[in-house]
């Protein structure tokens, strides 16, 4: 999977994005990515909603919000914080 700082659940399942975003968020800030962006979809929003619990619980989460371009609310922004 590239670290590119866009990160597109759709071919992961639910119960692998408990260690799949922390990973992920490390491997950014390793490469000084301070600015990614969670696809999850639209759906029911279910996904939508454990994105946001596991990026709540992560101390290297400066804030998040729902994109606000063509894909809606089907992706998230994060902002890293820099160390």
């Amino acid at each position: 999977m590239p670290i590119d700082g866009t990160l597109d659940l759709h071919t992961f399942r639910p119960d692998e994005l408990g260690s799949l975003i922390p990973e992920y968020i490390s491997a950014c800030l390793d490469k000084g990515i301070y600015q990614i962006r969670i696809i999850h979809g639209k759906g029911k929003g279910n996904l939508r909603r454990s994105v946001h619990a596991l990026l709540e619980r992560n101390d290297a989460v400066k804030s998040y919000s729902l994109a606000g371009d063509q894909s809606g609310w089907g992706a998230t922004l994060v902002d890293l914080i820099k160390e």
